[in-house]
């Protein structure tokens, strides 16, 4: 994002909107306020230019064409700006649709557990720097990310969780990490999230997806109890409306491994 310095009136209204803390308003050297926008902090969110949100009575903040910005500074925007549409999955966020509702797909099936760790939020966000270091140790463990989740195609080394070095030093609001394990490997993914989450610089949130067993019983919640993980009392519920995509894939897999 740019403040054109011919228009910005140093009103300062922008800087109250901005989730990384990046606009500042000083005296130039020509004695006049103006705002002023840190690039290195700037994590192209957009929230400035939202005219919904921040009303420049100035007009004075833009965000440069597509093409004279870096690859590394596009895709800040695609982990920061809520309403833009990565086009790798395809939909707005920064992971895929199974994070918000497994019944779309039913990729997490029963037997798995599937995992989205969050790092970063508004304000303090994250850094790819940060995002190795879990994807690294998960790596360790022989995790494999989930292909349609935005930070995979950033990868350098699928198996050792590297990043491409043209990324190494972006920031995003925040970023989230996704994979599906057999249910047997949640003590053992689940004691690495932890390490994880005590190392990690920024705010770490975790997100388990399990399904119901037959029974109706749940069986993520003695996994969790036994690991000293409570679970939030809001945890989301799917109904089972995209139940039949469900059956269609664990009958197709039954098929295949027969």
């Amino acid at each position: 994002m740019i403040i054109d310095q011919t228009k910005c009136i140093g009103c300062g209204i922008c800087t109250l909107y901005c989730p990384a803390d990046a606009i500042t308003v000083a005296v130039n050297a020509e004695g006049k306020r103006k705002a002023c926008i840190d690039q290195d902090r700037c994590l192209e969110c957009g929230n400035c230019i939202r005219k919904r949100v921040v009303k420049c009575p100035a007009d004075a903040i833009y965000e440069l064409p597509k093409e004279e910005r870096s690859v590394g500074r596009q895709m800040r925007r695609f982990f920061s700006d809520p309403s833009t549409t990565h086009p790798l999955t395809g939909v707005p966020g920064r992971g895929t649709e199974e994070v918000k509702t497994n019944d779309v797909t039913g990729r997490v099936c029963r037997g798995e557990l599937g995992f989205c760790l969050e790092l970063g939020r508004p304000v303090l966000g994250t850094d790819v720097r940060e995002i190795e270091k879990a994807t690294m140790a998960l790596a360790e463990l022989g995790v494999q990310l989930e292909n349609s989740n935005p930070l995979y195609d950033l990868l350098k080394d699928k198996e050792k969780g590297t990043f491409k070095e043209e990324y190494l030093d972006e920031r995003f609001v925040s970023a989230i990490i996704e994979f599906t394990v057999p249910f047997e490997r949640g003590e053992e993914i689940l004691n690495k999230v932890k390490e994880i989450a005590q190392n990690a610089g920024t705010v770490f949130s975790l997100d388990v997806v399990c399904c119901y067993d037959e029974d109706g019983t749940l069986p993520v919640l003695a996994l969790c109890e036994k690991m000293g993980m409570e679970p939030r009392f809001n945890s989301k519920v799917n109904v089972g409306i995209g139940r039949p995509y469900v059956i269609e894939r664990e009958d197709r897999e039954r098929r295949n491994a027969q």
